[in-house]
């Protein structure tokens, strides 16, 4: 199971020319909002990424707006996997354990996660937090990446996995994310 001490968000490319073209794409921005406040409350790492921002444009507002302290990697791979800067970055967080959410599921959430699982760390696909322009191509996205090795979760469980217990001292913060 994941834990606080040994995850990382990893929020990919949710940017402005991609993100009103998502299916179910209010879903998609609330869940990604709540894990990003969930990993703030309880001191997990946030990673993200835009992929070609000067054609796919920045982060939107309301993700960008809550990650403000922090700059995104810039990648013109599909998977941040081809980026130095994040391999970078997620080896000196020393974590194993990371929580994906973003667009889109099956092209550049799927490239990431299968260099993930191929660089030994466990990962855990959010399905209420990634999308693409198609159900179908989510739900591809999804299949491959649960047979490849990866789990595929939704924000509310990861987020009790997370706590473990109702008697975490910040299960009433996470509680409130989730109501």
């Amino acid at each position: 199971m994941f834990s606080p001490e040994k995850s990382v968000l990893l929020v990919i490319d949710v940017q402005e020319k991609l993100t009103p073209l998502m299916h179910e794409k209010d879903t998609l921005l609330k869940n990604i909002r709540i894990l990003i406040q969930a990993a703030q409350i309880l001191g997990i790492p946030i990673l993200w990424s835009e992929h070609v921002p000067e054609k796919i444009g920045a982060t939107v507002e309301p993700i960008r707006r809550l990650l403000s302290t922090e700059k995104p990697i810039v990648k013109t791979s599909f998977g941040c996997g081809g980026e130095p800067n994040f391999t970078k970055a997620l080896a000196a967080l020393y974590r194993k354990q990371i929580i994906v959410a973003g667009i889109e599921t099956h092209v550049c959430v799927y490239q990431t996660t299968a260099q993930l699982l191929g660089s030994s760390y466990k990962v855990q696909v959010v399905a209420d937090a990634v999308s693409s322009r198609t159900p179908e191509n989510k739900e591809i996205g999804l299949a491959r990446i649960q047979s490849e090795g990866g789990v595929i979760t939704s924000t509310e469980m990861v987020l009790f996995e997370l706590l473990k217990t109702a008697e975490h001292g910040q299960f009433r913060n996470i509680l409130d994310l989730v109501r």
